[in-house]
């Protein structure tokens, strides 16, 4: 299945559900204590970060995509930092307070990256039933996908009234149920149950073959749109009415920590669907996202960048040549995990001993490096009937192999000039024994704060040379 990266940024997505705290206690551990044969941590940094539905919209605003927030807290300090948090994001945010009640709150103690120890500060809510699903309908309009994130808190009661009014106004329906009755989330579009929560309703499951006749057996009878069976180390099951069963593999590279999977699963599912992809593609950039995800620390969101990139890596694209468009995708991506982006540019038509070495050292100047290479009109130009001896495509073709160079784009003008001012490079790279004020962009470069820096040639490596010798023999 070849992947894309969906436009989320009209991709509305309403969330209701549990809401709750994820607090951290970080510090170190140097001792035991003399009351007790525990650890003693010295706290030394407080974290606060959203949980439960929060997390779920937190992640789709961490896509790019509008979300909206309904649930349910307490009127105290867990509630007002949970507010400032997701509203810092963009994320819409509707709670609906319950004097002397907690907001729900857990508070993980770690050391050296390990958790010790988890205290949870709960009570369940006495939701106002009527009023949320009022606020659920106030809230409606413009949203393409509805989720519901049940956590089994007490924000959720009424279910099928949620699930009915969406669906009514045509909006699609997505669940991560809890507890033994499915039931309540009868009719909806999606429900994204992990493979224990699955077992404990239908029983246990022996094979794929039993997994999936279980799951269309549940689907009839709950009038789903559609099953997914989140399976750990054994991927993803999707199901449907009238379809093949899809099984994806997982695709964690190294599992850290699963705190938040479930979210990010959901949520990335949900930001696709209301982006228009087909739900087969939807679930493979799920399956993807909750790879990285396991792969953090803590309930933590996937951003556009991250996921951008992991799907370049699947289609084998994270390097090459590029579009203008493309390009500047690939850089916002590169900046965002704190990458220096070097630039260079020539004509490139004979590629030589000289052109390889210094593309090397360009490359050593930074993280990434981005190859622009002039047209063959720019070329014609600059070095004059003749030239270019090889058509634009195949040179950049050339270029793109090798292991120095990151990106490779075109120009058809005389001077990258324009393309320095869109890319923005970090570095600007030339070769010669001319100064860094005679570099064409050298002005742009410095102007933003950019670095310029002058290389030098290899001798006795010249494609004019190679061109005159070949043309005398």
């Amino acid at each position: 299945m070849k992947l894309s990266m969906p436009r989320f940024d009209q991709a509305a997505v309403l969330v209701v559900g549990d809401v709750m705290l994820d607090r951290y206690w970080h510090g170190g551990t140097s001792r035991i204590s003399p009351e007790a044969p525990v650890p003693v941590v010295k706290v030394e940094q407080i974290e606060d970060r959203p949980g439960g539905a929060a997390n779920v919209a937190l992640n789709i605003a961490a896509l790019g995509a509008p979300a909206t927030l309904l649930g349910v807290t307490g009127e105290d300090e867990a509630a007002d930092s949970l507010r400032n948090s997701l509203q810092a994001v963009g994320v819409k945010t509707f709670f609906q307070t319950i004097k002397d009640q907690p907001t729900i709150v857990k508070l993980r103690v770690m050391s050296r990256h390990q958790q010790l120890l988890r205290m949870d500060f709960e009570e369940p809510f006495r939701t106002d039933t009527a009023a949320l699903a009022a606020n659920v309908e106030a809230q409606l309009d413009g949203i393409k996908v509805l989720i519901l994130s049940d956590y089994g808190k007490g924000a959720l009661q009424n279910h099928q009234a949620l699930v009915q009014l969406a669906r009514s106004k045509g909006i699609a329906v997505l669940a991560d149920p809890k507890g033994k009755d499915f039931s309540i989330y009868r009719g909806a579009s999606l429900i994204t149950p992990n493979l224990h929560e699955f077992e404990a309703i239908v029983g246990p499951c022996h094979d794929e073959a039993e997994l999936v006749a279980k799951g269309a057996a549940l689907m009839t009878e709950l009038e789903l749109g559609a099953l997914l069976v989140t399976r750990g180390e054994h991927g993803m099951t999707l199901l449907r009415p009238e379809h093949p069963a899809l099984h994806l593999p997982a695709r964690a590279r190294e599992v850290f920590d699963v705190t938040g999977a479930g979210d990010t699963v959901i949520s990335t599912l949900a930001a696709s669907l209301a982006a228009g992809e087909e739900l087969p593609h939807a679930v493979a950039l799920a399956n993807l996202a909750a790879g990285i995800v396991v792969g953090k620390l803590g309930t933590a969101a996937i951003s556009a960048p991250e996921l951008r990139r992991a799907i370049q890596r699947e289609a084998g694209s994270e390097r090459g040549v590029l579009s203008l468009d493309q390009l500047l995708l690939a850089i916002e991506d590169a900046r965002a995990h704190g990458e220096k982006i070097v630039f260079t540019n020539g004509c490139f038509d004979i590629l030589h001993a000289g052109h390889v070495t210094y593309l090397e050292q360009a490359r050593a100047q930074g993280n990434r490096l981005v190859l622009a290479v002039n047209d063959d009109a720019s070329v014609s130009r600059l070095k004059g009937p003749g030239r270019p001896i090889n058509a634009v495509d195949r040179r950049m073709a050339v270029l793109a192999g090798l292991g120095a160079v990151d990106w490779v784009v075109s120009f058809s003008e005389d001077t990258p000039e324009n393309l320095l001012r869109a890319v923005k490079p970090d570095v600007l790279v030339k070769g010669g024994d001319y100064g860094i004020e005679q570099v064409v962009g050298a002005d742009i470069v410095t102007a933003y704060g950019g670095e310029v820096r002058v290389l030098g040639l290899v001798e006795n490596s010249s494609t004019t040379a190679i061109v005159e010798k070949i043309r005398s023999n």
